[in-house]
């Protein structure tokens, strides 16, 4: 700890000039900084004479942050901050660096905001207006990675949209020398894909890829060992953000390791007794806004309940998204996740909408179509009666749409679906 404290007393001394810091320098104490503190006054409250030069320069830009039931914040960063976060990470990783160090390509199958964004940046390359529908070179961010998804739900790609990807993968596969690429996914999308290339007949043309990093939302257990039956690699989980780059990595085992380089990691419980942490981040690893105590919204559980960020066995899902129990405590995803994955394998997407305190009705679609086994239903409500004191209906649906971020809410209050119209 004498360590770790040394090194946020040497963040502070980086961030003396920022005006955001400015009161907490003062005062001599930093409170936990939360995403609304950042917003407010922003830029200005980041601004200083050096990175006004480098937003000048173009050796900083302003983005957004990614969003998937929390808003979306604006960040500043150097431009491609979190690739090469990612790249770094590929390369140095005991069970995948041997694709980078081959030059695999990486072929990512993502939502269809990262690919909207490549091709937004290829054509700003080109001096040309975005695309409509971009073509493949279109959809290179760089000379290594190619982005594949043109729709916003995976669920509803047509015959069309997996026989294009099936033969993008292919034509990045044929053209390294050892048949050999590496292939970047949200879970969920890979999933999608294996499925819908199962079912039209098509798998044995799908591409094996020679090693695969999920990187983007919480991938359940029954979605991992879905992949991990379809496909003989290395699959590793990555665990990060837009804001901060990538802060863990999981062996192929599913065992988490920290990389933390240029941060400082606090564990808090989310509520007093909870065993739930939030994860409270300083960070100089982006030199044009570090984030000294930042919240980031994520949740964590370690492996004896301690606050050892060394300690960490999983991550559990975000802090707003946790529901509050009518009975008392916390339900996060993982939980949740654990009883889907113990009692109903073939469950794919799930979404829980509470309906009163001690209420609630879990949707769910299946890897086969089909609703589950009386047995496994039976187990399921007893589980999460159980572990959350709800009373939970179980109801099969043939879809559950995807959010506009690209990604799934496990987590929807009634009045919410309503509004939607999805109830």
């Amino acid at each position: 700890m004498d360590a770790q404290r040394q090194t946020l007393a040497a963040m502070i001394e980086e961030v003396r000039d920022i005006p955001i810091y400015r009161a907490s320098i003062e005062a001599g104490s930093f409170p936990i900084l939360e995403k609304p503190e950042i917003a407010r006054g922003f830029p200005d409250n980041w601004m200083t004479p050096r990175l006004a030069a480098a937003l000048e320069a173009g050796e900083a830009e302003l983005v957004l942050s990614t969003g998937t039931n929390h808003a979306r914040m604006q960040i500043i960063r150097p431009p491609f901050f979190l690739l090469k976060s990612y790249y770094r990470l590929w390369s140095e990783h005991p069970d995948i660096a041997v694709t980078w160090q081959q030059g695999c390509q990486r072929v990512s199958l993502t939502t269809v905001l990262a690919t909207e964004h490549v091709a937004r940046l290829s054509a700003k390359r080109r001096g040309a207006p975005a695309p409509a529908h971009p073509s493949l070179e279109e959809r290179r961010l760089d000379e290594r990675t190619l982005y594949l998804n043109l729709r916003l739900d995976p669920a509803l790609w047509e015959r069309s949209d997996v026989e294009r990807m099936l033969g993008e993968m292919t034509g990045v596969q044929t053209a390294h020398p050892r048949g050999w690429f590496h292939l970047d996914c949200d879970g969920y999308h890979l999933a999608h894909l294996a499925q819908k290339a199962l079912s039209a007949g098509a798998w044995q043309r799908f591409p094996r890829p020679a090693s695969i990093v999920h990187a983007y939302e919480y991938t359940p257990r029954n979605v991992r060992r879905f992949l991990q039956q379809r496909f003989d690699c290395p699959i590793i989980d990555l665990f990060g953000s837009t804001e901060l780059g990538y802060l863990y990595y999981s062996d192929r085992h599913g065992r988490y390791w920290p990389y933390l380089d240029e941060m400082h990691l606090e564990l808090i419980p989310v509520e007093e007794g909870s065993a739930i942490y939030s994860l409270i981040v300083s960070s100089v690893r982006n030199p044009h806004m570090p984030l000294i105590r930042y919240r980031s919204g994520d949740c964590a559980e370690t492996v004896d309940g301690s606050p050892d960020p060394l300690r960490i066995r999983r991550f559990c899902g975000r802090e707003r998204e946790l529901l509050r129990l009518g009975r008392g405590g916390l339900l996060s995803q993982a939980h949740l996740d654990d009883w889907i994955a113990a009692s109903a394998p073939s469950i794919f997407v799930y979404q829980l909408r509470p309906s009163g305190p001690e209420e609630a009705r879990l949707l769910y679609t299946t890897f086969d179509g089909r609703p589950i086994e009386a047995a496994a239903a039976r187990a399921l409500r007893q589980a999460i009666s159980d572990g959350a004191g709800l009373d939970c209906a179980l109801d099969h649906r043939e879809h559950i749409a995807i959010g506009k971020s690209g990604k799934y809410a496990w987590l929807a209050q009634e009045t919410e679906s309503a509004e939607r119209g999805d109830v």
